[in-house]
């Protein structure tokens, strides 16, 4: 895992499920960021050992943290609560278009499509070079979980 400095400083996960390695960019209202899926993480030793591909569901996840880094950078900059962790609330219209290979990396981008009552509406999607591989929207907060102290991430 050769996760970038700041992609640890500002979210909780950590390796072995950290799937964003660097920050590309960020917008106002979005981010980009970059994982390469190394042909030796444990997961392709189970998911299709003769012709591993990378699990849907961790492309997923390397979206929602993609997001999350967004709004830690977007509470830091507003002075909000930087305490808490990223909540999935809501998964919709998840596309997956083209697999993902051992080796390949990805650009994963998300955009911020609107606030309510705490919950941040979200579109991401994924591109390996010029191949479109995952569309979805999302929603997901920021916050403690009741019971559990806050992060330091």
């Amino acid at each position: 895992m050769n996760a970038h400095p700041s992609v640890l400083d500002l979210i909780p996960h950590r390796p072995p499920f950290l799937f964003v390695d660097e920050i590309v960019s960020r917008t106002t209202d979005g981010l980009v960021a970059k994982r390469t899926l190394r042909p030796e993480e444990d997961f392709y030793k189970g998911h299709y050992p003769n012709a591993p591909i990378t699990p849907g569901v961790l492309l997923c996840e390397a979206v929602f943290q993609t997001a999350a880094l967004y709004l830690a950078l977007e509470l830091k900059g507003t002075g909000g609560d930087t305490q808490g962790v990223p909540l999935l609330a809501k998964i919709n219209e998840v596309r997956f278009r083209n697999p993902v290979f051992p080796g390949e990396s990805i650009l994963i981008e998300v955009k911020k499509k609107d606030m309510l009552g705490g919950f941040y509406m979200m579109s991401g999607h994924i591109k390996s070079g010029d191949k479109r591989v995952l569309t979805v929207d999302f929603s997901v907060a920021w916050k403690t979980p009741e019971g559990q102290p806050a992060a330091q991430p």
